[in-house]
């Protein structure tokens, strides 16, 4: 009994030694929590459907024509007058989804490293509602300064180093995309800085909330199933006027899925064959940023995407045979820029955005799409785009703690058919234009 209290007597000495020591640490390092955030209004007005999230604010590009009748079906028939493209409606809304709320957080000390964070939110989340309280970002940043340069690690939800949060200066929710790569992710991220001006970032990411077309729909389950992380490789460069990058993405997925086989005579399913496969894919990609003294800003990217949907781009992969009937998983290979000019005016911002996006067809040319029904799995399931282009002018007008602007976009897609042997979308007799106008007001206040 008697070494049984003195033991508890100890237990309960050593918590409270801890906690005033934690206490102390608290009051010593005088950690500063700074809120900040906006409130934020989008009144969007569309000439025909669009491919959108966030209950419309996120535009992507308008969709393929969808008519009711073909053209011999109406001359057929004697209907031209009752044929109509079901996607040709016009929309409105307004909406404040976007509306953001933050806390960043400095001051703590572990190990020799400065400590930081930040915890953000808006309510554009997925859900039964478009209301839904989604979480943007939430890491924690360890920073050291030595001989070797500045270090900093990050561990949380944050940018990707492909997004990061050099951006295009657009109004709209998109921020560019899909002409961008957008995500942010669960990530383990180191930069290392030698000199003021150099520096190298290496990254894993894990997918969340921007997932991976698959055969079954978008998930995070091939992703995260491979046990490889998605990973990236940079270098960098930054001086008074100027931002370069220089990196590489790498994905891998593992592909399963259950495939019937039936009986040759019945038709009955005999039994489900298990096709597995993994998809790696490579992304090279450049930036450059040019922000000199007078009221200018150029900025520019490019990538060579491989099965960068989980990125919000319009890309994915296919299930493919070779010559000899060997089978894979592919990735469908594209050229993706954007090019964003900006210049200013005392409080007012005129900018100009122009994005182009190629489809190229699968990566490996040796290899061709399979089945009556193409194996092809793209972002929002779009299989036959040719390419996209946009052109985006806006004006605001910008103070501390108010900004207003009017943004309008044109995207251009060409829709036509897919060629199973090469992956891409020919340029032959069924090749359309289709032309999405925006109009978009944004209305914010920040704190």
């Amino acid at each position: 009994m008697k070494k049984t209290l003195l033991t508890a007597t100890l237990l309960l000495a050593a918590f409270a030694a801890s906690a005033q020591d934690t206490a102390n640490m608290r009051k010593a390092e005088k950690v500063t929590i700074k809120p900040y955030g906006f409130v934020r209004n989008y009144l969007n007005v569309d000439s025909r459907r669009m491919m959108t999230v966030c209950g419309g604010e996120y535009m992507m590009i308008p969709y393929d024509e969808d008519w009711n009748l073909s053209e011999a079906q109406a001359q057929t028939y004697n209907a031209a007058d009752e044929r109509f493209d079901r996607n040709a409606v016009p929309e409105a809304h307004l909406l404040a989804l976007s509306t953001r709320f933050g806390l960043a957080l400095e001051g703590a000390h572990f190990a020799g490293f400065d400590l930081s964070g930040k915890v953000e939110g808006d309510f554009a989340g997925f859900g039964s509602s478009n209301t839904v309280l989604r979480l943007r970002l939430a890491y924690i940043a360890f920073n050291r300064k030595n001989t070797f340069g500045q270090h900093e690690l990050v561990v949380g939800q944050d940018w990707h180093p492909l997004s990061g949060s050099i951006m295009p200066d657009v109004l709209g929710m998109a921020a560019g995309a899909p002409f961008r790569p957008h995500s942010r992710t669960p990530q383990l991220r180191y930069t290392l800085n030698p000199t003021d001006g150099f520096g190298f970032t290496a990254a894993a990411l894990w997918q969340y909330q921007y997932t991976s077309p698959c055969p079954d729909g978008e998930s995070t389950a091939y992703a995260n199933r491979s046990l490889v992380p998605e990973l990236f490789l940079g270098l960098h460069y930054r001086s008074r006027q100027v931002y370069a990058q220089l990196g590489m993405d790498y994905s891998n997925l593992l592909i399963r899925r259950e495939i019937p086989v039936t009986d040759y005579y019945t038709g009955a399913v005999r039994y489900n064959h298990l096709d597995q496969g993994r998809c790696h894919s490579f992304s090279p990609t450049v930036y450059f940023q040019y922000t000199p003294s007078a009221p200018f800003a150029l900025k520019f990217r490019s990538t060579l995407a491989q099965n960068l949907g989980h990125l919000n781009m319009l890309s994915g992969y296919a299930w493919a045979a070779d010559a000899d009937g060997d089978m894979a998983y592919i990735p469908m290979l594209s050229s993706v820029s954007y090019l964003n000019i900006a210049t200013y005016a005392s409080s007012w911002r005129f900018n100009l955005f122009l994005g182009y996006q190629k489809n190229l067809g699968l990566a490996n040319k040796d290899y061709s799409i399979v089945g009556i029904t193409p194996e092809l799995y793209m972002k929002k399931g779009v299989q036959n785009i040719n390419s996209i282009y946009r052109l985006a002018p806006s004006v605001s007008y910008n103070i501390k703690a108010f900004n207003i602007g009017l943004e309008y976009e044109l995207t251009g897609v060409a829709y036509g058919d897919l060629d199973q042997r090469d992956g891409t979308v020919k340029n032959n007799d069924n090749l359309r234009q289709v032309l999405g106008h925006r109009l978009c007001t944004m209305v914010k206040y920040n704190f």
